[in-house]
């Protein structure tokens, strides 16, 4: 793996995670309580010994390169590994920002092709999941092809949301269609079987979709970006022009849990289901776990309070309150009586000891955190959130979708999302 460079494309503006992408990238939006979502790509990739890694972004950059800056330093005598963010930038040979994600690749294109590399990984930042890249770069080398594919069997009520392949017994790519619906979409079948499916598993998901993670051999990458100059996507450019020159593609079956993290529900969600009992992802694999920043902070400390089937981060106080099916961050303070259902809270950047908390009060502000007599239900509570006493966030009038953005929160798929740093005096209702 030491022949492979590893290119994780960091998304676009990340609209539909708005508000959480309002000050930052989407990869560097925080997961799992102490975790972000870059954190996944960059934990598979050192997990499978590919240690040369670089991070494409053009939004909100900053707070993805102290994360990753704070996090991972893989160089040493001993190793040539890195974790770098390339931002982008204004050249004279590249005066546009990143139109897609092949031409964020290709505007890079001169630094990747310094790199003694046999491969070309191509990640996504904005997805959950564990996976053995070591074995699918393998599979890639074995296959002889020029480009692999990394695809998931689904069905055909998913299948309308993905880039599609058609492929014959052996793996090998014959057809590639973005988004297909109607005929064309039952026109993309294949027998999934062929690829190691159980025979009800296959009748029941008989479509690949892309995942959008590739294996390109160097010199194709580079000469299809070369040879494309107006292709702008890998998905809907690169590899259907690759598959049109007749260069051999190949599929790559990865049938284990895969969550594209891009939209709130979708995030609310998959954060969400971390708290059940058997979760379809855990974070609990010795042999592969999922790396992130190291805090040292003090274990949470629970007073008389009660919690049910929830995930506890580092550093919290919980004081003499209900925590049911939540997710809760970093640093959080819960006071007395408060009520959290169904929800992921972000946690804080750092500690308000009591004499400021007090302070705060005699002034008539909110201290950090949660206050007594709240209660937050079906909600996502960014960072360094105040919330007053007897504060009830609860989506009242059932609204699906809404932006209160001047008043500090926005609903989307039902779900309240308390923006970062806003501050809910005491007694509000949502």
């Amino acid at each position: 793996m030491k022949r492979v460079l590893a290119i994780i494309l960091g998304g676009g503006a990340g609209t539909r995670l708005q508000p959480l992408t309002l000050t930052r990238a989407k990869p560097a939006v925080p997961l799992g309580g102490k975790y972000r979502l870059i954190d996944i790509p960059i934990s598979n990739c050192i997990n499978s010994g590919i240690l040369k890694i670089y991070a494409l972004t053009q939004f909100n950059s900053q707070s993805l390169n102290r994360h990753l800056s704070l996090t991972y330093n893989l160089s040493s005598g001993f190793s040539s590994g890195f974790v770098e963010v390339l931002a982008a930038q204004q050249t004279p040979d590249s005066p546009s920002w990143f139109a897609g994600t092949a031409d964020a690749v290709r505007q890079y294109r001169e630094l990747f092709a310094a790199w003694d590399v046999d491969q070309v990984l191509i990640l996504s930042g904005d997805q959950l999941y564990r996976m053995d890249y070591a074995a699918f770069v393998t599979a890639h080398r074995a296959s002889g092809a020029a480009v692999t594919v990394a695809a998931l069997p689904v069905d055909s009520a998913a299948a309308e949301g993905f880039g599609l392949m058609r492929t014959d017994a052996e793996g090998r790519i014959r057809e590639f269609r973005e988004k297909p619906k109607g005929e064309a979409l039952e026109a993309m079948r294949v027998d999934t079987g062929a690829h190691g499916l159980s025979a009800s598993e296959a009748e029941r998901r008989p479509f690949l979709a892309s995942m959008g993670i590739y294996v390109f051999e160097r010199d194709t990458l580079f000469n299809l970006l070369s040879s494309q100059p107006q292709a702008t996507d890998f998905g809907q450019d690169i590899i259907p022009a690759a598959l049109a020159s007749g260069l051999p593609l190949q599929s790559y079956l990865f049938d284990a849990y895969w969550e594209d993290i891009g939209t709130i529900k979708a995030f609310y969600d998959a954060n969400l289901a971390l708290a059940d009992e058997q979760p379809a992802f855990s974070f609990y694999d010795e042999q592969a776990p999922i790396y992130t920043r190291s805090r040292y902070l003090p274990p949470s400390q629970i007073r008389d309070s009660h919690l049910y089937r929830s995930v506890l981060s580092e550093g919290c106080l919980l004081d003499r309150c209900v925590i049911q099916h939540c997710v809760l961050g970093l640093r959080l303070r819960v006071e007395e009586g408060a009520l959290l259902e169904d929800t992921l809270v972000m946690g804080a950047d750092g500690y308000e000891p009591e004499a400021e908390r007090a302070l705060v009060r005699s002034r008539g502000g909110v201290p950090l955190g949660i206050g007594a007599g709240s209660v937050v239900k079906r909600a996502i509570l960014d960072k360094n959130v105040r919330i007053g006493a007897n504060v009830q966030i609860i989506n009242k009038d059932r609204v699906q979708e809404a932006d209160r953005s001047e008043l500090g929160f926005t609903i989307r798929s039902g779900i309240v999302v308390i923006e970062k740093n806003t501050t809910l005096a005491d007694g509000t209702v949502i």
